[in-house]
Parts: C-alpha cells; sequence; structure tokens
C-alpha cells in the first residue's frame, strides 16, 4: 500500500496535489495542517476540503510555540528584509518541523508532498526543514515538477472536482499566521498596478483610521514585550493586540519589490501591523541601551539573521552564533517604550530603561557636568590621517 503525507493548507497548490497522488496510486493519503494563527475558518475550511477528497486530516496547534519561539527571536533581531518583517520566512521551519513530527507519528510514509511551486522561496524553506527533521522523508513537489501555472491548477482542479477558493477572475494567492499576511498573484504581479482595497484585512485604509493619534505603551524585559497598555499577556495574546492597535490606525501595510532567492524579483504586498510596531519599539530601546560600537555591530548582526531566516536556515550554525551574541545584548534591553500611532505611522516619542547609557547632565547645552575645554587636543587631532592624504594630494 503506497502512502503520502501532504503538508496542507487547503489552498489551491496543496489542495490539487490530493487528486494527483491518487491518480499516481496512492491508496492512502494524510494531510497535516499547522495552524499558526491563520483565521479559525481556514483551518476548518482546510479539514473540510482533505475529507471531501478522501484523506486523513491532522491539525497541530502551533500558535503559542510560533509565538514564543519564532516571534520573540524576531522581535530580538529587529527582523527586518528590505522593509518585510519576515512575516512568512519565520513562519516555515516551524511548519515544516511540525509535518516532520507527523510523518514521525502517523506514518510510515512513502512521501512527504508539499504544494510549493519553482519560483518561490518556500520550496527551499520547507523542504530543507523537512530535510532536517525527517531526513529519511522522500519530498517531492508536485506543482514543480509539473511546471504548473496558476491557471494550469486551477482547470485540473475544475476537471477532477477538487474543492478551491480561486477563479480565473479572482486569483490573489494570501498567506496569513499571527506575524503577518502576505497577498501577492492576479494583477498583483504587475509593479504599477495599484493594490485593490479588498485585498487588506488586518489595516484600515488611511481614510478610515481614526482622526485622532493614539499613545501606545510597550513594556520589555530581557528583550521581550510582556505589555502593551500597561497589560501584561502571554506573547500569543499580546500579538493579537499589537496587531489589532496598529491596524486599526493603518500601520504596516508593505508593497515592496522583493529579491528571490532564485534572483527573482517579485512584487509582494504585506499586512504585518502588530510586527512593525513591536519591532520599533524593540529597535528604539536597544538604541537607548546599547554602546555606539555594540549597536553598528547588532545592526550587522541584524542583518545577517534576516538573511538567513529569508531563506530558511533556522538552525544553521551562523544562526547559533549570531542568537548567543543576541541574547547577551537582551539581557539588557529592559524598559518602557511609548509610540503615537496616527494615519499609517507609527513613532516613538518616549523610552526609558534602568540600563540606558544616557546622562541628562552631560549631554544637557545647560550643564556643565561635561568638562568641554578636555575636548581640545580630541579635536585636534580628529582625522589627522585624512588630513595627511589631503596634504600629499595637493603636492602631487
Amino acid at each position: 500500500m503506497k502512502k503520502a503525507l501532504v503538508v496542507y493548507s487547503g489552498g489551491l497548490d496543496t489542495t490539487v496535489c490530493i487528486p494527483l497522488l491518487k491518480e499516481e496510486g496512492f491508496d492512502e493519503i494524510h494531510t497535516v495542517t499547522v495552524d499558526v494563527g491563520q483565521p479559525a475558518s481556514d483551518i476548518e475550511q482546510a479539514a473540510a476540503r482533505a475529507a471531501k477528497l478522501g484523506a486523513v486530516h491532522h491539525i497541530v496547534d502551533a500558535k503559542a510555540e510560533f509565538a514564543n519561539e519564532y516571534c520573540v527571536p524576531a522581535i530580538a533581531f529587529n527582523a527586518d528584509y528590505f522593509g518585510y518583517p519576515l512575516s512568512t520566512a519565520i513562519v516555515r521551519p516551524l511548519i515544516a518541523k511540525k509535518a516532520a513530527e507527523t510523518y514521525k507519528e502517523a506514518g510510515p510514509f512513502d512521501v512527504v508532498i508539499h504544494g510549493c511551486t519553482g519560483k518561490g522561496n518556500d520550496q527551499f524553506r520547507i523542504e530543507f526543514g523537512l530535510r532536517l527533521h525527517a531526513p529519511d522523508a522522500q519530498v517531492r513537489a508536485p506543482i514543480r515538477e509539473k511546471n504548473w501555472t496558476r491557471t494550469a491548477e486551477i482547470e485540473y482542479a475544475e476537471k477532477v472536482g477538487a474543492p478551491i477558493g480561486q477563479s480565473r477572475e479572482k486569483i490573489w494567492s494570501i498567506d496569513e499566521n499571527l506575524w503577518g499576511r502576505s497577498i501577492e498573484g492576479g494583477r498583483l504581479e504587475d509593479p504599477s498596478y495599484e493594490p485593490p482595497e479588498e485585498i487588506f484585512e488586518w489595516t484600515k485604509s488611511l481614510q478610515d483610521t481614526p482622526d485622532d493619534p493614539e499613545t501606545v505603551e510597550i513594556m520589555f524585559q530581557c528583550g521581550k514585550p510582556v505589555s502593551v497598555c500597561g497589560k501584561n499577556m502571554p506573547m500569543l495574546d499580546l500579538i493579537m493586540s499589537a496587531n489589532e492597535l496598529a491596524g486599526k490606525h493603518g500601520v504596516g501595510r508593505i508593497d515592496m519589490m522583493e529579491d528571490r532567492m532564485i534572483g527573482l524579483k517579485a512584487r509582494e504586498n504585506y499586512e504585518c501591523p502588530g510586527a512593525v510596531l513591536l519591532i520599533a519599539a524593540h529597535k528604539a530601546l536597544e538604541a537607548l541601551i546599547c554602546a555606539p560600537h555594540e549597536r553598528r555591530f547588532k545592526d550587522l548582526v541584524d542583518k545577517e539573521w534576516a538573511d538567513l531566516v529569508y531563506k530558511g536556515l533556522w538552525g544553521d550554525p551562523l544562526y547559533e552564533d549570531l542568537s548567543a551574541f543576541c541574547r547577551s545584548v537582551q539581557q539588557r534591553v529592559t524598559g518602557m517604550v511609548k509610540l503615537r500611532l496616527f494615519k499609517g505611522s507609527a513613532t516613538v516619542f518616549s523610552r526609558e530603561s534602568p540600563w540606558a547609557l544616557y546622562s541628562e547632565a552631560d549631554v544637557s547645552f545647560d550643564d556643565a557636568a561635561f568638562d568641554q575645554s578636555a575636548m581640545d587636543g580630541m579635536v585636534k587631532t580628529h582625522g589627522m590621517s585624512s588630513l595627511l592624504y589631503a596634504r600629499l594630494k595637493a603636492r602631487n
């Protein structure tokens, strides 16, 4: 008996894999959906579609793990890939890990299937994760193998009666988790096309946002946000609260040209209100706490981490090295940040910490605590090599 496991979102790409496997002679097909904060209706829809297609369905609740083990590091590293808070990228390693656990618990399976195309980044992220956690698994990507377009998938689904939500007219591809929401496909693939308001669900349009600004206070303990507006709450609830607060004011809409791993440029639209809010607050607190050279190096570390995570290399040796440095810095990232939310912006206007490397007495123009005359010799020798170079250049 041939047995397959499909890493199943319930969307078009993974749904068409089930009838394809049946055509290939697989007798028993299992599907696994990992709940990382997508709408409950999506979870229910995936279960219903899997049942309709005769699959044995598994649901894994990983929301709390995602919030604590993946979103918290994203905040600590000020997660940013050219303006994108890595909302899709950081969840793929967890989905692969949970799928691998299902592979071991419900197996043995002859093959593990995912629905990634050959043009995107997820094929790298998912397959690396599966091979990391289930090294003996045979991994296949039928959509990539068949070189199918989205239209070809829809035509096949209609032919075999597979339940899908897309149509030739409404072809958006939407991916959602706690940390963000991505929308692509259809006319959005044209960089000059203005995204229609219908694609957005988490963020208000500027004309629909409140006409009065709102102040948000975020408390951090060792780099982790622990309260919003004076309310302590678990990380999962805190992220959901941040999404609601920032989204109400239109914060977190991102329209960008993204450089995919294979070299293609892609136009991507994201909604990441909570991520944008929490990262802005965290970064402001680090700026208050870190020494100048430490802050510059942390910025380099953040960029390296983002690049690794974008590529799905969660657990790479360099990832572990960067994490060790970040943990050391975060021990001091404790304090409070206030931001003003208004018409699409999240502006930091107040920050305080017991670890602040700041002396008002020394920096103030109205305080004589700092002996300015001591700077005379230091200023005269500033740029000495540059001055010497200028003289040599003038002679020659």
